[in-house]
């Protein structure tokens, strides 16, 4: 019997099926999304536009990463039925992640996916689609804290650390879990248009489009302490973020020349000295916009970026968001005073 309603034979057509495949150490929060977004999907006429189910390699109960297990009535067969499979992450490693194959029950349900059925991943549910090969040769994306180790494993697969989702066509994943909720509006956006799309996410109260990627949310290295013949260099750059500084200036601070100065630079840290003090100053103005009320321009003058215009031109190349969008998020509100 299947697992999904039959489909309209009034028009050949009827709600797209997806079925969103779980492992043990599911986190609750994707698995809610998924039917809660694709669930208010209607078409003008209040029909569903989606038919959620949730499957698993063996139905019956599913342990999540909460202190609740869930009960999965359907197994792999509703794969064989789905227009859309979404694989969310886990919390439990198993050998996806340990040493990059699929466990034998989960490769046997993977295999049941139907051919010409598309494929979608929430956080390290990419490291399943990596696995079953899906992403070879393909751009992806994940949490940004797996991004090394799926390199490591995958190498076939070209990551794009920095951005919420990634939709290659038949294939899309996408970042943390929050991710996920981006990447079901894109599929609903792609599916039935913004209108559609736009009224999800008034539903749920989320943006419909969130601005930039996940290079904002990746917290500000701190360097190793450890000896440097270019760390004094770079500690005196710091102290001088709000003037223009000069290759030749950070190589005087070390007595030498421009050019040993620039092959040092690079053996320690793995950039140029313009790339890395460009990187700075885009750290500062980020600190800046999240704990003080200063304007953009101040912001820009004391980051050392000149102009507002400029900040706003590297904030959107390197992180991918305005100054304005930055602090919208992020801004570190004050504590309340304490009521006597």
């Amino acid at each position: 019997m299947s697992v999904f309603q039959e489909r309209n034979p009034g028009n050949g057509e009827g709600p797209h099926r997806v079925a969103v495949l779980v492992r043990e150490g599911v986190m609750p929060m994707e698995l809610g999304l998924a039917h809660q977004l694709f669930g208010y999907a209607e078409s003008p006429e209040g029909e569903p536009l989606y038919e959620v189910v949730t499957c698993a390699p063996a139905p019956g109960p599913v342990p999540t990463d909460a202190d609740f297990p869930i009960h999965v009535a359907h197994g792999p067969e509703a794969l064989e039925e789905a227009d859309t499979v979404l694989v969310p992450a886990t919390h439990v490693a198993d050998e996806t992640e340990t040493d990059g194959t699929l466990p034998p029950p989960l490769a046997a349900a993977v295999a049941r996916i139907r051919p010409g059925a598309r494929i979608a991943s929430i956080c390290t549910g990419a490291f399943v689609l990596a696995a079953a090969g899906l992403l070879d040769g393909r751009r992806a994306t994940t949490h940004w804290r797996s991004v090394d180790d799926f390199r490591a494993r995958y190498p076939g697969v070209e990551v794009d650390p920095d951005v919420l989702y990634v939709d290659e066509g038949d294939v899309l994943t996408s970042a943390g879990e929050a991710s996920g909720i981006d990447l079901c509006l894109h599929i609903i956006r792609r599916d039935h248009g913004t209108a559609v799309a736009n009224t999800v996410a008034r539903r749920t109260v989320v943006p419909p489009h969130r601005d930039g990627g996940q290079a904002q949310f990746i917290p500000r290295p701190v360097p190793p302490a450890q000896r440097s013949s270019t760390g004094n260099a770079r500690a005196w750059a710091l102290r001088h973020l709000d003037r223009p500084v000069s290759l030749g200036e950070m190589a005087a601070q070390e007595s030498m020349s421009v050019r040993t100065f620039t092959r040092r630079f690079r053996e320690e840290t793995g950039q140029t000295p313009v790339q890395w003090l460009t990187r700075q100053r885009i750290d500062h103005a980020r600190q800046l916009l999240e704990e003080t009320d200063l304007s953009v321009d101040r912001i820009a003058a004391d980051a050392g970026f000149g102009t507002g215009a400029s900040l706003r031109q590297h904030m959107r190349a390197v992180i991918g968001v305005s100054p304005r969008a930055y602090r919208r998020t992020f801004r570190v509100q004050p504590a309340s005073p304490a009521v006597p």
